[in-house]
Order: C-alpha cells, then sequence, then structure tokens
C-alpha cells in the first residue's frame, strides 16, 4: 500500500492541454490575429522533402565513394552539390519570412453557400516571391499559388463550406512553399481576424407572403390590390410593376416615351409586417427562420414595402439593401445576439 504522505508521480499532462501548448509555443498559435501580421523567421518552419530526402542519401552515397576512392572532383562535386541544397533551404525559408498578411473582405451568404474569405499578402521587401500556396490547414495541402512582386501585394479569395447561421470565423491558414528547388518544404500558420455573416437558408417552396402582418395558421397570406381607378402619369416613387406597358409603347418614341402607370383607388399595396411572433410555434425554429428569410427577399424582389417584427427588432415598412440587410442580419443572429 502507498504511504498516503508520500509525493505522488507527476501524471502527463492531457493531450488536448499538450497540444495546445505546443500550437502557442512551438507553432506560435493563440487563437485570431487582428490587424496586419508579419511572419518572421520564427514562424517559418521547414523539412526536407521527399526528393530531398533522395537528394541527401545521393549526397551520401557520393561522400562514401569520394572517401572509399580518394577522388579530389568527387569531393568537390559533393560540397558543391551539398552547399546548393544549403543554399535551397535558406532562399525557401526567405520565401515565406518578412511577408505581411492582413484580412481582406468577407460579404454575408446564406446557409449552405460558400463563404468567400478574401486574404491579402504585402511583400514590403526587395525580394520577390515565387510560388506561394495558401489553403485552410483543414483542407489538407493548399490548392491556391501566388506570386508578390517585390514591394508590391497580391490577394486572393478561400471558400469554406457553411453549415449554420450566424457568425463563421474564418479557419486557420497555412502558407506553403518549395520554391526555388523543392528539396525542402518550408511554411507557417496564420489564424486571420475575420469573419463572416451566414444567413439563414431561404425556405424552398414557401408560403406566400402575408398580408397586413397577420399570417393564418399554416403560414399563407395573400398580398392584394384595390379597384382599379385608371391610367395617370409616372410619378416618382410608383412600383415598376405599375408601369402600363400597353399605353407606354403606344407613345411615339420621338415624343420622348411618355411613362404612364396603373392608379388603384386607395393605395395599391395593403401593408405588410413580416411578424416572426405570428407564425406557427409548431414549426421548427430553424424553419420559421428560413421561412422569414424567404418572404424578405420575394417582397423584395416584387418591390412590396414590409415591416420587419423579430424579438426586440421592429423595423417600419421599407424597401432596399440597407433594409434587407438589416432584416437578414437580425434573422441570421437571433438568439445569438450576445455574440454579435
Amino acid at each position: 500500500m502507498q504511504d498516503a504522505g508520500a509525493p505522488r508521480p507527476l501524471s502527463p499532462p492531457p493531450p488536448g492541454r499538450l497540444r495546445a501548448w505546443l500550437n502557442s509555443w512551438l507553432f506560435q498559435l493563440r487563437g485570431p490575429e487582428p490587424g496586419e501580421v508579419l511572419l518572421v523567421m520564427r514562424r517559418v518552419f521547414i523539412v526536407p522533402t521527399r526528393p530531398g530526402m533522395a537528394f541527401t542519401g545521393l549526397l551520401l552515397i557520393m561522400l562514401i565513394g569520394s572517401i572509399n576512392y580518394t577522388l579530389g572532383l568527387g569531393f568537390a562535386l559533393t560540397f558543391f552539390t551539398g552547399a546548393c541544397a544549403v543554399a535551397d533551404m535558406v532562399m525557401t525559408a526567405r520565401n515565406l519570412a518578412m511577408l505581411r498578411l492582413a484580412p481582406g473582405r468577407a460579404q454575408p451568404v446564406f446557409s449552405g453557400q460558400e463563404a468567400q474569405f478574401e486574404l491579402q499578402v504585402h511583400n514590403g521587401t526587395a525580394r520577390s516571391r515565387y510560388g506561394v500556396w495558401l489553403g485552410f490547414q483543414h483542407d489538407g495541402e493548399p490548392r491556391q499559388a501566388l506570386d508578390v512582386p517585390a514591394g508590391g501585394s497580391a490577394a486572393l479569395v478561400l471558400a469554406a463550406p457553411t453549415e449554420g447561421r450566424g457568425w463563421l470565423a474564418a479557419p486557420r491558414v497555412r502558407l506553403v512553399t518549395r520554391f526555388p528547388l523543392g528539396l525542402f518544404r518550408a511554411w507557417a500558420y496564420w489564424e486571420p481576424d475575420l469573419r463572416v455573416l451566414v444567413y439563414p437558408a431561404p425556405e424552398n417552396n414557401a408560403p406566400p407572403l402575408p398580408v397586413s402582418g397577420a399570417a393564418s395558421e399554416d403560414g399563407h397570406g395573400q398580398v392584394g390590390l384595390d379597384n382599379f381607378a385608371g391610367i395617370r402619369s409616372y410619378q416618382p416613387g410608383d412600383p415598376m410593376r405599375h408601369l402600363a406597358w400597353r399605353q407606354i409603347a403606344r407613345h411615339d418614341p420621338a415624343l420622348g416615351g411618355q411613362l404612364s402607370t396603373k392608379h388603384f383607388e386607395g393605395g395599391a399595396v395593403a401593408e405588410m409586417v413580416l411578424d416572426f411572433a405570428l407564425l406557427p410555434y409548431t414549426l421548427d425554429l430553424e424553419l420559421r427562420l428560413s421561412r422569414m428569410a424567404r418572404w424578405v427577399l420575394e417582397a423584395e424582389q416584387r418591390a412590396l414595402p414590409y415591416g420587419f417584427r423579430l424579438g426586440h427588432h421592429d423595423l417600419p415598412p421599407a424597401l432596399g439593401d440597407a433594409h434587407r440587410s438589416a432584416c437578414l442580419r437580425a434573422l441570421a443572429l437571433y438568439g445569438q445576439e450576445a455574440y454579435a
């Protein structure tokens, strides 16, 4: 039986904690890095490639043969090719070192689409950089390459799949190069402080738009027009769908092509409010959010001013990109406002 007063043997750290420590100390991975990041030589790692290992074996054979047969030219050739390999190792590492990395733009997407992350690479040195491959770490080997001229910049876009709504942070980026001879492989890691907003996927075959902010029990509704009252001249602000195309076609183009619109008594379109609280509670939450997203897109496509109510968001009827973005953002972050 072990003595209670005896010191306990030190237990090894959990694998997760050990890996986190290695990522932080060895690979300099400490989470998203805001702003521009400089790849100092400390962050560049290098190992021989398979051709490099074969080349090393060839050098050993040449060295042994030169020693065995006392070949002066053999020693010269061996040392010269070895020096070329060392030079290649230095140039491969310097092909990544001192590059400046900066996040670009990331436009919102709908769930199920690929998020597009723009990344920018700046080269402030007098050496051009060739064959720099970039890709997300979880995708395996990078598949996109770029060349960065001396004193210049280059940009590329990396795509990542989306599976749910809300904010999606850019995955960790890996930069790889084998320039110039391919005997060594240098790489570095970068985690940009970049994220994209993912909207709910619009529902397929969604019910029609609701009327006056009220949806029926099954989520159906109709948007109607009042009685037709005649034709009048076009006025700024009239919906494009009310243009009287037959009357416009009859006008002589030489007279300026006068525009006419159809007039309806009492206003053309009933007030429409997309109210999340009026959707059936029997529906799944994500399905209700998807239905609201579909209605927002349909109302914008049909140029129907619409209000929007979701939680503490109560937007008056409006149209346009700003109104659309505000509604879709509220849907994407519903229940996640604390992390917005």
